[in-house]
């Protein structure tokens, strides 16, 4: 099976235990951060999964030139280097301009690429520079609209800039249109195919782009009661590892609150997925 290392902090995804890419969607304050982190920490130390803390620093893709983005590149890579370096966690995070490649590289271990973004070569390229000079791993979410075996041609861009570079790809759904997403857990399989491990971003795969009831369209719906099924399938269908999203209140949270799932749930759906890794 594929797998790729992240050395400095003596973490494989691909074997091994089952991978937890998890936080909120986007930064909202350091305490909110810190407290979301320290307890995801504790449940995967508890559980012995290796976990990888994500937020957003900037939502760029959005609903509405209204809608909360975060706190932008500077303030909100800060806020990530605080994290990282308060509860000695990994960080993701994603980045939406090729100049924004080697800041977001110091910081983050795995650097993400939104699903939206993934066809754009300058990004791609400076992004897997980027992330290969900083020893870290590209993450690579696959677009909404894209066969499985399509997204080969971004792994081909980001080995040409950088051989040694280490890739996993994301499965997060497709849109056929109406305000949903469907999941095709025969995907999993198949990216893995192109030689990369292979998460499930359950959270955005319940997503119902510009069908948010309390805005009238102008945000994006979801169906959080999905968000346990899809990682169940997909786990067992061979996923290497999880992407979700938490939030204490997600009815308060910032953005995407109806795809967000209650932190007080974490634990339980967190030892589930664990089961069902283990017996697959």
């Amino acid at each position: 099976m594929p797998v790729v290392h992240l050395k400095r902090w003596n973490m494989s995804i691909g074997e091994g235990p089952l991978a937890v890419i998890a936080g909120l969607n986007v930064l909202e304050n350091l305490d909110l951060a810190l407290t979301v982190g320290r307890e995801l920490q504790a449940i995967c130390v508890g559980l012995d999964l290796p976990f990888v803390f994500k937020a957003s620093f900037d939502k760029a893709n959005r609903s509405s030139i209204k809608s909360y983005r975060g706190p932008g590149l500077k303030d909100g890579l800060a806020l990530l280097a605080e994290v990282k370096l308060t509860l000695g966690v990994p960080i993701v995070t994603d980045l939406h301009e090729p100049e924004q490649a080697r800041a977001v590289a110091a910081v983050a271990d795995i650097v993400q690429i939104p699903a939206f973004l993934n066809r754009q070569t300058d990004l791609i390229v400076a992004a897997a520079k980027a992330t290969q000079a900083a020893g870290g791993i590209l993450h690579v979410k696959k677009a909404q609209y894209q066969a499985p075996w399509d997204v080969r041609n971004i792994i081909d861009k980001a080995r040409e800039a950088a051989p040694d570079l280490p890739v996993i790809l994301c499965e997060r759904g497709s849109s056929f249109g109406y305000n949903n997403l469907v999941v095709d857990m025969l995907a999993i399989g198949e990216m893995q195919k192109l030689g990369v491990p292979v998460t499930i971003d359950a959270t955005h795969a319940v997503q119902l782009p510009g069908a948010d009831p309390r805005t009238a369209g102008a945000s994006t719906g979801g169906r959080r009661d999905g968000v346990p099924i899809i990682a169940k399938a997909a786990v067992a269908a061979g996923a290497d590892g999880v992407f979700l999203e938490f939030h204490p209140d997600p009815d308060k949270a910032l953005c995407d609150g109806p795809s967000c799932l209650p932190l007080s749930g974490a634990r339980a759906l967190l030892t589930t997925l664990k089961a069902i890794h283990q017996v697959r």
